[in-house]
């Protein structure tokens, strides 16, 4: 299986456990990892046939807009749902980082991944 990647994608959300960070935007950055099959694209030079990085990084931009978690972990769960749901990824692993949690670190933050359910991945070969 190919894999597209997205490195170092940055976007605004509210997010946090305190009530401070319930009233200000703070900055999460996000690895990403998608399986696809990008043979046919590449033999028809055709984006159409693949993951549009641009699609994806301005969707993840507009979820993160219109939700509001406390816990970078749901973030991650719910960006992984999006991606398998909406773009047919059958398998996702990402890194979602929040910089300015911690200040003696240069970020914390969680690695997962996750599959689309078995009927799903046999719709996306």
């Amino acid at each position: 299986m190919d894999h597209v990647l997205i490195e170092g994608f940055e976007f605004e959300t509210v997010i946090g456990v305190y009530d401070w960070e319930k009233k200000i935007l703070q900055r999460l950055r996000l690895d990403l990892e998608l399986a696809c099959d990008i043979r046919a694209a590449a033999e028809k030079d055709d984006i159409a046939l693949t993951l549009d990085y641009a699609a994806i990084t301005d969707r993840i931009a507009k979820y993160a807009q219109a939700q509001h978690f406390e816990l970078v972990e749901t973030y991650a769960e719910r960006i992984a749902e999006l991606l398998i749901e909406e773009f047919g990824v059958t398998e996702v692993s990402l890194t979602l980082r929040k910089p300015t949690a911690v200040p003696a670190a240069s970020a914390v933050g969680v690695r997962i991944h996750r599959s689309a359910p078995p009927q799903q991945q046999d719709i996306a070969q």
